[in-house]
């Protein structure tokens, strides 16, 4: 069976967010099975896609695994495994996937890029929890709840500063929310090329800080969306290997586009 491993909202290697991909010919196997190969790749996803019935309401059936579970969104194995689709000549044009979030879209373009369509997420202003503060190593200024497909906490703080210098204590994060903390703030040097910071932090489900989170920035779009007064925005996850996120709110749905790259292409013999 073929396996690939792909940098996702990167444009050359080694950057972006690695995910594996692989394309079954046949309905899931057991989920013991995915999980052990997600823990093998030992990236923040793994994705697994088989093709679907002609005439249905999705193209491909898609589920995504960290190392220790399975989650109920991700972005960047979506992007990537749309890539893999469009670069084998698996499939051309629009592709739906039937997921636990339901039914996302890519498209792609013609200069390379890849536009998801994900659900938007809903943002509850909410307390901080308590020992959020002192986990972070920053006061947060606002927090939100993400709502049960992100499972996430959305945490401003004060500056892009205290965003890129953070040091977060990941033991005692992982108690503050479900899934993980997305903390962000506004961008403000220019060089940078976006309108918004961010980071990603999931200690629950093994990933202490996730390079580049498209589920994250379908939370994002609508908070910078609203603060900035412009649909359009471009997101820097600013992780050690970085990547950007152009976003697009539309309503309920919000638009994630970025570019992929295969950087490995071998054989699961398991």
């Amino acid at each position: 069976m073929r396996i690939r491993i792909v940098d996702a909202f990167a444009d050359r290697p080694f950057t972006g967010n690695p995910a594996g991909v692989l394309l079954l010919d046949d309905p899931f196997p057991d989920d013991d099975w995915l999980q052990r190969v997600a823990a093998e790749v030992n990236h923040s996803e793994t994705a697994f896609a088989h093709r679907l019935p002609e005439g249905g309401e999705a193209d491909w059936a898609l589920r995504w695994f960290t190392p220790v579970t399975e989650v109920a969104m991700c972005g960047h194995a979506t992007l990537a495994t749309a890539h893999v689709l469009y670069a084998t000549g698996t499939h051309e044009g629009l592709v739906r996937f039937a997921t636990r979030s339901g039914v996302v879209i890519a498209t792609p373009h013609e200069d390379g890029e890849i536009t998801l369509d994900f659900p938007t997420a809903p943002l509850t202003e909410v307390a901080a929890p308590a020992g959020l503060a002192d986990a972070l190593g920053a006061e947060p200024v606002a927090v939100f709840d993400t709502g049960p497909d992100v499972g996430d906490l959305l945490v401003e703080l004060a500056d892009e500063k205290t965003v890129l210098e953070l040091t977060p204590d990941h033991r005692e994060l992982g108690g503050c929310s479900s899934r993980g903390v997305i903390v962000t703030a506004r961008a403000e040097d220019p060089t940078l090329g976006s309108d918004y910071v961010s980071r990603c932090f999931f200690p629950n489900v093994g990933i202490d800080e996730d390079p580049v989170t498209g589920s994250a920035h379908t939370a994002l779009a609508p908070y910078w969306s609203a603060r900035l007064d412009r649909d359009d925005l471009t997101g820097l996850q600013a992780s050690r290997r970085t990547g950007l996120i152009h976003t697009g709110l539309r309503g309920t749905r919000t638009l994630l586009r970025g570019r992929a790259v295969t950087v490995i292409d071998g054989e699961l013999l398991a």
